[in-house]
Parts: C-alpha cells; sequence; structure tokens
C-alpha cells in the first residue's frame, strides 16, 4: 500500500528535484515508517537516545531523518513529536546554518585530532536545547579516531545527541554499535516511489507523463534520491531510449542463440557510448526482473508496459536459460574488474550463453539435454561408441592384451542352421533377448559371466564398489544394474566409462549401463569372500588344458598375490 504521506516541502532557490523536495518533517518521509514511529514517539514521550545508528542503503533517507531529528528536537513548537518547519529554530537547521546542529563528512575528518576537536566543542553550550552531532559514513573512520569517538558515546555530555550514519554498519566497530540504537533503513517499494514522484510532478508543475515516471520508478532501485534524479534526467533528455540502454535485441539473440546478434547488439549499444560495466550492470538488472517475473512475479519491480515486455522475454527465454545468464552476466562483472578491456568480458559471456557448447558447467549441459529433447522425436536410444577397454590390472605397461579371436563361421549346409552365439558359441537359448545386427544374450549368462570374467577386469574401487551390486535386468543392449544406496549410484560416474570398456571385451558388443538402487541389496546376506576369479593378467592363460584360477578375498589381496608369488599372509 503507497504511504499516505505530505508531499515534501519545496525549497526555494534549488532546481534540483532531489534537493528542493527533501522531507522536512517525520510526517514527509515516504517508506522508512518502522523509523519514523521510533523516533516520533521518542522526541514525544521525552526518551531520547543519546547516540542512533543509522543504516541502510543510499538515498533511503539516512542523513535527512537525523536532520529532522534535530528540528523535532530543538523546534519552538513541536506538533505531537513532530517539527513545524516554520519556526526559527527548523528554518535556521534546513538552511544548514544553525548552531545546534554539526554535520560531518567522515570519509574526509576521519583522523583522530577531527574526533578531539569535536568532542572538545560538545561541552560547549548552543542556543537551542539539544547540540546533534551528525557523522556520515562514520565506518571510514580510522581505529584511533573511532576509538576517541568511542570514549564520548560511553560519557556524553548531557544535552548532546550523535547520529552515526552508514551504508556499512558491519564496518563500524562493535564497542560503537552496542553504545547506540540502531535503526536499519529499507529500500522503498515501487508503489511508494510512484506515489512520491507522482505527487512531485504535481507539487512542481513538471509535464512528465505516466511513461516517464515508470521509468523513473525503475531506474531509482528503492532509492528516492536516484529516483528524482533519474526523473530529472528524463525530463532533460526528452527520451526514454536515452536515458537507458535498450537491451531487445540483445535478447532476442539470446532467445534464438544467435551470436552473430548478440555480438552486433553490443556492438550498437557501444557505440552509443555506453560504459560496458554499465551495460552488465543494467542487462543484468533487467534479466532480474524477467527471473522474478517467473518466479515471484509480486517481488519484481517493473510495471505497466515495462513488465509486459521482461514477462514475454522471460516466457521466451524459460527459467533455467534466465537462472544462466544472471550467473554468467554476473560472473562477467566480477571479471570485468581486473580485465584491460571489459567489452571483451561481455563479449566472450554473450557468445557462451549463445553457445551452450563452449560452457561446460552443469547448467549449460541441462540446456543442451532440455533443447534436443524438444528439437529430437522420440526415438529409441542409440548404441554408444564403445569405449577402448582398460589395462587388466597386474598386465604390462608394455605389453599389450591379444586380440580377442573372431567367432567361427559354420559351413553352409543344405539345411539352414542358426548362427552361433558370438559369446558362448551355442545356438540361441529358448527367452533369450536379442537386437538386430547384435549377438544373442541371456540374463543368467550375463549375470554369471559379469562376476566370474568382467569385475576382474575393472578398477580396484569399481570392485569394491561392484561387488554388492546386482544386475536386474538385461533388454536389448540396455543392462540395468543395482547398487544399495543413492550414494552408491553417484559414485558410479566415475567407474562407468571403465565398467563398458570390460563389458565390450567381453560380450563384444557395446551395452548401455542403467543405474538403479535397490535398498534390499544393503539387508541381503553377504556373498562368500572367497570367490573364484580368473587371472586378469592375460586374456586366457591355460595350463595343462585347464584355466588358471586365482582365489583372492578381495582387490587389494589380488595385487599382493600377484606382486608376491607364493607369499602367505601371516597377520
Amino acid at each position: 500500500m503507497p504511504d499516505a504521506k505530505a508531499t515534501p516541502t519545496s525549497v526555494e532557490g534549488v532546481t534540483s528535484l532531489y534537493r528542493r523536495f527533501r522531507p522536512a518533517r517525520f510526517a514527509e518521509l515516504r517508506g522508512q515508517d518502522h523509523v519514523v514511529r521510533a523516533l516520533q514517539g521518542a522526541v514525544r514521550n521525552d526518551r531520547i537516545s543519546h547516540a542512533y545508528l543509522f543504516s541502510g542503503p543510499r538515498g533511503t533517507g539516512k542523513t535527512t531523518t537525523a536532520r529532522i531529528l534535530a528540528k523535532a528536537l530543538n523546534c519552538e513548537h513541536p506538533v505531537d513529536g513532530d517539527a513545524d518547519a516554520l519556526c526559527a529554530s527548523c528554518l535556521a537547521i534546513g538552511k544548514g546554518t544553525s548552531l545546534d546542529v554539526i554535520e560531518l563528512d567522515a570519509a574526509s575528518n576521519n583522523g583522530v585530532d577531527d574526533i578531539r576537536d569535536i568532542i572538545a566543542g560538545a561541552w560547549h553550550v548552543t542556543p537551542g536545547r539539544w547540540k546533534v552531532y551528525i557523522f556520515d559514513e562514520v565506518h571510514q573512520l580510522s581505529k584511533a579516531a573511532s576509538a576517541a569517538l568511542l570514549k564520548t558515546l560511553e560519557e556524553p555530555p548531557p544535552h548532546v545527541v550523535f547520529v552515526l550514519a552508514t551504508t556499512d554498519p558491519h564496518k563500524v566497530l562493535p564497542t560503537i554499535r552496542s553504545r547506540t540504537q540502531h535503526l536499519e533503513f529499507r529500500l522503498i517499494g515501487a508503489d511508494t516511489l510512484a506515489t512520491l514522484l507522482h505527487d512531485v510532478r504535481g507539487a512542481a508543475g513538471l509535464g512528465a507523463d505516466d511513461a516517464t515516471i515508470e521509468a523513473a520508478v525503475r531506474l531509482g532501485r528503492g532509492s528516492a534520491r536516484d529516483a528524482l534524479s533519474a526523473l530529472d534526467q528524463l525530463l532533460a533528455t526528452g527520451s526514454l531510449d536515452e536515458a537507458q540502454p535498450v537491451f531487445d535485441g540483445l535478447f532476442a539473440a539470446l532467445v534464438s542463440d544467435d551470436a552473430v546478434g548478440a555480438l552486433r547488439s553490443l556492438a550498437v549499444l557501444s557505440r552509443e557510448g555506453w560504459d560496458p560495466e554499465q551495460l552488465a550492470e543494467s542487462f543484468a538488472a533487467e534479466v532480474r526482473q524477467v527471473f522474478l517475473l517467473q518466479v515471484a512475479p509480486d517481488v519484481a519491480d517493473a510495471v505497466d508496459a515495462d513488465r509486459d515486455r521482461l514477462l514475454t522475454w522471460g516466457q521466451e527465454l524459460g527459467l533455467a536459460k534466465s537462472v544462466r545468464i544472471l550467473e554468467t552476466v554476473g560472473r562477467a562483472i566480477r571479471e570485468m574488474k581486473s580485465a584491460p578491456e571489459k567489452i571483451v568480458m561481455l563479449e566472450v559471456a554473450m557468445v557462451r550463453l549463445t553457445k551452450p557448447e563452449l560452457d561446460h558447467s552443469f547448467e549449460s549441459l541441462d540446456e543442451r539435454l532440455t533443447r534436443l529433447e524438444r528439437a529430437a522425436p522420440r526415438s529409441a536410444p542409440a548404441a554408444p561408441t564403445p569405449a577402448p577397454a582398460l589395462r587388466p590390472i597386474g598386465s604390462s605397461v608394455t605389453a599389450a592384451a591379444p586380440a580377442p579371436a573372431p567367432p567361427r563361421t559354420p559351413t553352409p549346409t543344405s539345411t539352414p542352421m542358426p548362427a552361433p552365439s558370438a559369446i558362448n558359441e551355442s545356438p540361441l537359448r529358448p527367452g533369450s533377448v536379442t537386437t538386430e545386427g547384435a549377438p544373442s544374450l541371456t540374463l543368467e549368462d550375463v549375470r554369471a559371466r559379469f562376476v566370474e570374467r568382467v569385475v576382474p577386469r575393472t578398477s580396484r574401487s569399481a570392485q569394491l564398489l561392484l561387488r554388492s551390486a546386482k544386475i536386474e535386468s538385461l533388454e536389448g543392449l540396455l543392462i540395468t544394474i543395482a547398487v544399495q544406496s543413492e550414494e552408491m549410484r553417484q559414485n558410479t560416474e566415475l567407474i562407468s566409462q571403465g565398467l563398458k570398456g570390460a563389458l565390450e571385451h567381453e560380450f563384444k558388443t557395446p551395452l548401455t549401463i542403467f543405474w538403479t538402487v535397490d535398498p534390499s541389496l544393503a539387508t541381503a546376506p553377504a556373498p562368500e569372500r572367497r570367490t573364484a576369479l580368473k587371472s586378469p593378467v592375460v586374456e586366457e592363460e591355460w595350463e595343462g588344458g585347464e584355466e588358471t584360477v586365482l582365489l583372492v578375498d578381495s582387490a587389494a589381496d589380488h595385487l599382493i598375490t600377484e606382486m608376491f608369488p607364493g607369499s602367505e599372509e601371516i597377520s
């Protein structure tokens, strides 16, 4: 709800809107009702604190409120804890000629000697009832100056009030903060700013239309001073396009993933004189509104025609891409701080956004997959390119594993016979699942050979993870393997490539692996530890017509057996 406040009093002889219509009473202060209640109540009930700390974003009324407080404390005819803004004391404070109010810029008066002079003068008597010291940007005081001020805050003169204003309260010494009443100022809502600008337009007789008011509110970004300054600028230029960059061309290029169009739009904006950092910050602000309109429309500050325009761009971009634009442009803004050519960082960011293949983040990969799913019709998953088989555990670094012998082709006869399987060189079994052009595979055969021949060819970490895994199903060339927990399933990304190579080496065909979670595997009885594993030193090692078999307890025992033949563990 807009604040029902009085229109700020116009100051004669001042042309700037934010100075001309600066609030002179609590009744004219917009958007800080919680601060007004605290201070006006303290004045009304004569419960004034000796020190206040005003913190908040720039342009939200910290220094102005400090002056209003000084007026209310020294007003000759106060009304309900508020100044009348008509007495001699209020007029002198408004003009800056009052001896009761001393304003200091802590950025330029931050030395210990400056603070000592102020402390010495605090004990002097002034015409008014209260002597008010206003320190602007108090966080910029040096350590020695802060220590000197702290002593006075602990034991202040009885007729002195200190008002410390800052945009960074966390930089103020904790000992100083603890001796003040801390009042936090907030950004002013768009509705409140719009009401203020409409009131100023009527009081000043400005010829600003509603579109100009909306643009000034948007440029103000919650700051009354910035909104009034923006309105001044818009009225001076007479054009909204000249007061802010137009990003519709850039949005269109991002929607269509047109890198050339994005760079051309940036070049046009750069030739118009916009600074790269200003461009990036303004564009990030517009994309933020696009993002908010998709997620939480009530939070967005955009209004009327501008709101409709940004909502349309949000629908075309989508939420995922809006988030990625915000993150990418945000990184570009940070990198610009130390870049010799700032525009280059923004150009690189635009190319990354229009060409997701150049960005290796998870967000860009998700965007590429989403785009492929939308563009391509549903079809059966294609078999992946077979990965090269990994070197078996214990094999020599220089010696290559012998290539598998090709399956024998039976001599054609008059009676057609089924082709033998490439896996076990036996006719197709009943119930086996086949794929056109691929050898026949059965679930029982795959399960047995997976444990006996595939797992020993994988890495040690893979063997430890696969020890408790189970092959759930086999559909064509898609093999489903179950593990105990979601954590184990996430770790399978590290072993999938090696396991694919071992499967292809054993079954002579590329298989697609699908991982799933089966919690029942965690409660199933553990298999017998000592498992017969074929030695993976060579593909097949024969002695006397029988295959050499090693009995090992784990992958570690397997390595020890190969490195120290004939050794025996004694402890």
